[in-house]
Parts: C-alpha cells; sequence; structure tokens
C-alpha cells in the first residue's frame, strides 16, 4: 500500500512539474531552438546560422499570445538594425566613430519603429552585420535566419500548445481568499476577550502583508489573461478574464477595508487598554460576524473561480446565504454597539467605524454589486476590443455565433430576477 501512496504521488508531482511554467518554458524553448537550427543550415549560406536559434530561443514564450507579439516585435528589430548597418557600411565603413554613431541611430530607429524592449537587438543586429566584410550576403542570411526562427517558435507555440494558466490563477486567488480568512479568524478571537495592544498591532502588520500577496496573485493573473488571449482552445475568453479580473479588483479591495479594520480595532485597544475592547456579548457577535464573513470571502473566490455551470451556481447560492446571515449579525452587532455607546461614549467614532468597514465588505461582496461590475466589464472590454480589432472581433463572432454574449445575457437574466426579488 505504501509503495502504491508513493507511485500516487510522484505521478502527481510529475504532472504538476509538467505544468510548471519553468519546465514548459525549457523544453518548448530547446525544441524550439534545435528545429530553427536544423532548419537554417538548409536554408542560410552562413556555416553556423546561430541568428535562428537565438531568434527561436527569444520569441518562444509561456503564452501564445507573448509569442506571437514578441515574434513580431522581434523580426522589425532584427530587420530595422540590418537595414541600419547596410546604410553605415555604404556610407562610412567600421571606425570606433561610426560603430558610436551606429549605435546611436539604432537605439533612434528602435524606439521609432515601437519595437518595445526589444530596442538593444537594433543595435545588437547592426553591430554584428556590420562588423563582417560580406555586408550584403551577411545581411540577408541575418534576415532568414530570423525569420526561421520567428516561424519555427511560433510553429512550436502551435504544435505544442501552451497550457491555458486559469487553474494557477484560481489556486492563486482562493490561497489569497484563505489567508484573509485565517486573519480575520485571528481579529475576531482578539476582539472578543482583551486585546493586548501588541497583538492587535501584529494583525495590523499582517493586514499591510497581505499587499506583497496580491502582487503575486496580479502576476499569475496576468500570465492566465495571456493564454486566453488567440488561444484557438479557449471560447469565451474575453468573459474567463473579465470575472477573475472583477474578482481580484473585489478582493484587493477587501484586504484594503480589511486593513483599515485592523487599524481600527488597534486604536481601540490603546483607547482601553487595558480593558477589553468589548462587552462579552459585543465581543462574541464580532468574533462571529468576522467569522461569517471570512467564510463569505472565500466561497466568493471559489464562485470567482468557477466555470460557468452548475459549480458556479451552487458556489454563488452558497455566498448569498454567508452574506444573509453576515447581514444578520452585522445588525445584531450595530444595536449591541449603540447600547455600549449609551453607556459610555468614549469611543463611539471606533465603534462606527468597525460597522462602516464591515459594511464595505459585504457590499463588495454582494452578489447583486458583482453582477452589475461584470456587465460594465464585459461591455467595456467589448467595446475596446471591437474598436482596436474590428475584423478579427467579427470573424470571431461569425466562429462562435453570440458565443461571447451568452453569458452576459445569462447575468443580465440573473440581475433583474434580483432586483424583482429585491422589490
Amino acid at each position: 500500500m505504501r509503495e502504491v501512496r508513493a507511485w500516487t504521488a510522484s505521478v502527481v508531482e510529475s504532472v504538476k512539474r509538467r505544468r510548471d511554467p519553468v519546465v514548459v518554458q525549457t523544453l518548448r524553448s530547446a525544441v524550439a531552438a534545435t528545429l530553427a537550427y536544423v532548419v537554417a543550415l538548409r536554408l542560410s549560406p552562413e556555416a553556423a546560422p546561430l541568428t535562428a536559434p537565438l531568434t527561436a530561443l527569444l520569441v518562444v514564450q509561456v503564452t501564445l499570445y507573448a509569442t506571437l507579439t514578441n515574434g513580431i516585435r522581434r523580426v522589425n528589430s532584427v530587420v530595422a538594425g540590418v537595414l541600419v548597418a547596410i546604410a553605415f557600411s555604404q556610407l562610412v565603413g567600421l571606425t570606433w566613430w561610426s560603430l558610436a554613431l551606429l549605435i546611436v541611430a539604432s537605439l533612434a530607429v528602435g524606439r521609432l519603429v515601437r519595437v518595445e524592449e526589444y530596442v538593444p537587438e537594433v543595435a545588437i543586429s547592426a553591430m554584428l552585420v556590420l562588423g563582417v566584410t560580406t555586408v550584403g550576403d551577411t545581411a540577408w542570411a541575418r534576415i532568414v535566419e530570423t525569420l526561421i526562427g520567428a516561424v519555427v517558435g511560433l510553429g512550436c507555440n502551435l504544435l505544442l500548445a501552451p497550457p491555458v494558466w486559469v487553474d494557477e490563477a484560481g489556486e492563486s486567488i482562493e490561497g489569497l481568499a484563505r489567508r484573509v480568512r485565517q486573519l480575520m479568524l485571528r481579529m475576531g478571537e482578539e476582539a472578543a476577550g482583551r486585546t493586548p495592544v501588541e497583538h492587535a498591532t501584529e494583525r495590523l502588520h499582517e493586514a499591510r502583508r497581505l499587499d506583497h500577496d496580491i502582487v503575486e496573485v496580479d502576476a499569475a493573473l496576468r500570465q492566465a489573461e495571456d493564454s486566453l488571449r488567440l488561444n484557438p482552445r479557449v471560447r469565451e475568453g474575453l468573459l474567463h478574464r473579465v470575472v477573475l479580473r472583477t474578482g481580484l479588483d473585489t478582493l484587493e479591495i477587501c484586504t484594503v477595508v480589511l486593513r483599515v479594520l485592523a487599524r481600527t480595532l488597534t486604536d481601540l485597544a490603546k483607547e482601553r487598554d487595558p480593558e477589553r475592547l468589548f462587552a462579552p456579548e459585543t465581543g462574541a457577535a464580532v468574533e462571529r460576524l468576522l467569522s461569517e464573513i471570512a467564510d463569505a470571502v472565500v466561497s466568493f473566490a471559489v464562485l470567482v473561480t468557477a466555470s460557468v455551470s452548475a459549480s458556479a451556481q451552487s458556489a454563488e447560492a452558497r455566498l448569498a446565504a454567508e452574506l444573509r446571515q453576515a447581514a444578520a449579525t452585522r445588525d445584531k452587532l450595530a444595536q449591541l454597539l449603540l447600547e455600549e455607546v449609551q453607556r459610555d461614549a468614549r469611543t463611539w467614532q471606533l465603534y462606527g467605524a468597525v460597522l462602516t468597514e464591515v459594511n464595505r465588505i459585504l457590499d463588495e461582496m454582494d452578489t447583486e454589486h458583482r453582477s452589475r461590475r461584470l456587465l460594465e466589464e464585459l461591455d467595456r472590454a467589448s467595446l475596446e476590443q471591437r474598436e482596436r480589432m474590428p475584423r478579427i472581433t467579427r470573424l470571431r463572432e461569425s466562429l462562435h455565433g453570440s458565443g461571447l454574449l451568452r453569458v452576459p445575457e445569462v447575468l443580465r437574466r440573473n440581475q433583474a430576477s434580483g432586483a424583482r426579488r429585491s422589490r
């Protein structure tokens, strides 16, 4: 039995490594560079056409979208550098001062042709071509090798399809939500009793450190967004991108409000030290409310990362039930805090701040608020895509029919039914 479990664990780990960005990038880059060199040996007049594998190595990226954009810029930079070198070879040749002028001119041309991060490549290509004797032959060979490397790199990305990183981004979002939940649970436990100022300050530092987690999640989400763009395996890439991005935006707002709440509890601990932050019954209500909101945060993350299917509907129903329970506890806490203020009004501003910050988190995760936000972002993104790439958008809509509009229409119906229920 142990051997079976060990074998199963090794298989799972192997599967995970295959989807690891470093492993995927290494394997696909090596294959692309090797194939580009083999093809260039047959087509290039040079004995060692290393420009082709170099181009393929630089062109191949983890996502298809990045490969296309980098490939175009890479080819443009090399061609621009070769043309600059040909012009200089006809006029001045290679000297120390012409080399300086060549570098300045190449970098300027790179800015003009908008090759982004490949601006130095323009100067590199110009120097390599200018430094040889037979400029014309070398220039032509370098252009051919660059085209070979770019085409092979793109072909490898089409044949060795890059993974769609939605699952990894979803795991990052859920991991952030669980860290937020753990922090809220600790804050609730401490609020129910006597909280030393040092403990409250430590919770505040933990809330501030969540900003670093958001940066990491945002990087994973950007990779997922790139993997969805121009990917033939994804039918509703725009919807997935908007759902994940708006979900992360909501969690980011919740973490900011949580940081403010931690600061409020820290100030409250300073004001009431060495007394309890709240009366026993009020403290228990605060702990219960933060626990319910913490569960709702995780449910919200599950809803964001779930596909548009029955799992998403069940996650939305669970989130709505948890938010209703948290709202009821919030109302009870508001009454208890009012009674405390009537007995002792010294910290009424801080008590009011606690309720305000809790309300903001609940409002951000509200399902109707989320539906409205999704509709707005989908309409905005669709309009931008239509204006930027009108022909591609029309072709995609003709191929997929109403695929991009189907889910937004469902959201509109859900929003309308929610409005009717509220009335």
